[in-house]
């Protein structure tokens, strides 16, 4: 037991776990937000969650089980919905590293409330773990996000910030937008 305390309650795992709430609970936020601060948050949380992914121990998984879920559907529907009004027609981008993309002779297109919705699902069900402190179930729940940063939103993360750069540093970009408005969501375009 000690040694899986010693790997749950380490640095780079807690370091992940903060900034993974952080993450969590601008998305979860009800409050009306800009696009360009937005981007501005984004642009500075996504590579520290990836820097603290990167650094998390390795673990195994101990169960054949794919570990808690804590997001439900209409969870992952809501942040993507903020982010897609935050984002209005800037959220969808070309990306050449999508699985369709070896497949088709044309550009596919992603969206940025898309990724940011699936990279949300596995932070949130990993930090929702943490929250009920037990120690097999937090070292399943380290296992299975460090699997899943590496075999999947990992990408997806590095992906959906060469957008957020590009818009977040285009000339045109400000607090103002043409027909800026408030909307259902209380986000403002």
């Amino acid at each position: 037991m000690s040694n899986s305390s010693d790997i749950i309650y380490s640095k780079p795992v807690i370091d992940f776990v903060t900034v993974g709430v952080e993450f969590c609970a601008m998305l979860e936020s009800d409050e009306g937000i800009a696009r360009k601060e937005w981007l501005t948050k984004m642009s500075r949380l996504l590579p520290m969650l990836y820097l603290k992914a990167a650094l998390l121990p390795e673990t195994l998984v101990v169960g054949e089980e794919s570990g808690e879920t804590f997001v439900r559907e209409e969870d992952y529907a809501c942040v993507a919905g903020k982010v897609a009004r935050i984002m209005g027609g800037a959220d969808a981008y070309l990306d050449a590293f999508v699985e369709d993309m070896k497949y088709s002779d044309t550009p596919v297109s992603a969206f940025i409330s898309e990724n940011i919705a699936d990279i949300y699902q596995d932070i949130r069900n990993f930090v929702s773990v943490y929250q009920y402190a037990i120690a097999e179930q937090m070292l399943e729940a380290l296992a299975v996000v460090t699997e899943n940063f590496k075999n999947y939103w990992g990408q997806k993360l590095v992906n959906v910030l060469r957008p957020v750069h590009t818009l977040l540093y285009a000339d045109n970009i400000g607090d103002e937008y043409p027909g800026e408005n408030e909307n259902e969501g209380g986000f403002r375009e």
